[in-house]
Order: C-alpha cells, then sequence, then structure tokens
C-alpha cells in the first residue's frame, strides 16, 4: 500500500498546498477523558542525529496514541530510518529500514485529526494515504505551522498525537540534512538518519 504524507517546501504557498500529499500512515489508543491533571505519555527517540523526547496525547487522539506506543512497546521503529525530509516542512519515518525496505504492519486506525490540535511547528502527527483512515506506523514531525495539513482545511487532515518538548533543535538539525533520490523516492537523506531506538520515558524519569 503506498502512503502520502503532505507535499514539498513551497506549501507556504496556498496553491501548492493543494499538492500536499506524499508517504505517510497511523495509529490506536484509550483516551484520558476530562482528567486534566493526568500524566501524558512521553516517549525519547534516540537517532544517529540526536535524542529527541515527544509528549503524546491521549486526551485528543487516544486510538491513534495508543497505536503508536503499540509500535514503540514492540521495537518496530529501531533500525528505521527518516525517509522523507523537507527543509522548512517537515520530517517522516517509522517504515522503512536503512535499505529503504518497507516494514510489515498492523492494519491501519481511525483518523483522529482534531482542530483542537493542529499541526503546529513541533507536532508529531500521522502519515497516511489518500484515504483518511488509512494511518499504521509512519509519523512525521512538523518544523514550521503547517495549517494546511489541519482537518476542515483541505478534507480530513493529518491527525496530530503529540509535540517534541526536548530536542527540536535535533528535530531541525535532521530537517536539514542533504537529500536525494533513491528507490523510486524523493528527499531521501544522502546519509541515513537512523532510529536507533524508540522507547515510553518512564514516571519517575
Amino acid at each position: 500500500m503506498t502512503q502520502y504524507m503532505p507535499f514539498s517546501r513551497q506549501l507556504v504557498s496556498p496553491l501548492l498546498a493543494a499538492l500536499a500529499a506524499f508517504c505517510l500512515v497511523s495509529a490506536p489508543a484509550q483516551a484520558q477523558s476530562g482528567d486534566e491533571d493526568a500524566t501524558m505519555p512521553e516517549v525519547r527517540f534516540e537517532t544517529s542525529q540526536g535524542d529527541f523526547v515527544l509528549e503524546l496525547r491521549p486526551d485528543v487522539a487516544p486510538e491513534t496514541v495508543e497505536n503508536f506506543l503499540q509500535y514503540t512497546r514492540d521495537g518496530f521503529y529501531e533500525g528505521t530510518v527518516f525517509h522523507r525530509v523537507i527543509a522548512g516542512f517537515m520530517i517522516q519515518g517509522g517504515g522503512f529500514t536503512a535499505e529503504l525496505s518497507r516494514k510489515p504492519t498492523r492494519d491501519p486506525i481511525v483518523n483522529e485529526a482534531s482542530k483542537d490540535l493542529p499541526n503546529q511547528r513541533g507536532t508529531i502527527a500521522m502519515a497516511r494515504t489518500n484515504n483518511p483512515d488509512s494511518a499504521t506506523s509512519q509519523f512525521f514531525i512538523n518544523v514550521v505551522d503547517n495549517d494546511a495539513l489541519n482537518a476542515g482545511v483541505r478534507g480530513a487532515g493529518y491527525a496530530v498525537f503529540g509535540e517534541v518538548t526536548e530536542g527540536m533543535d535535533v528535530v531541525d538539525t535532521i530537517a536539514g540534512v542533504e537529500t536525494g533520490y533513491a528507490r523510486g523516492m524523493r528527499d531521501v537523506p544522502v546519509e541515513p538518519v537512523i532510529i536507533e531506538k524508540v522507547s515510553v520515558v518512564s514516571n519517575d524519569e
């Protein structure tokens, strides 16, 4: 199944933003309804370019968060890469090995894109195909505010389910790596940016 995601550096242009659909995929979770004091899960990414931490939002996107956490617990993301990187737009990963072989995934999840959690700089969202309910394991991190990807702007939107709380400089570094074409894909880092480990940060950390 071909996966897509928002497209190109020119997404700043409303006209070209309409083309914003390229490689992406999705995930499930359990809501923490109404408890504003509930601790949000955190995950740490260890990559070949450095580490960063994300706080997830099961209060807004419960199925998406649970799906992402299940892939994390299964060790699915270890050894995968950021296979699509566009400066001034986003970095996308979670589906391919360093050799750009696609990893098999679980079934897709429902699209939980919400106006309450827009695609702003530092947020993580699910990649998907043109089918809104097609996300599996792939995700992307916005490096700018990408309003065109929000629910209701140009369709169903892309489901945001968390944000970077530490290490945004690492994300920016990844966004700035040299890219080219590889195995029929564009915007692929010339030097693979490897996700070495993704782990849930325990409460006592």
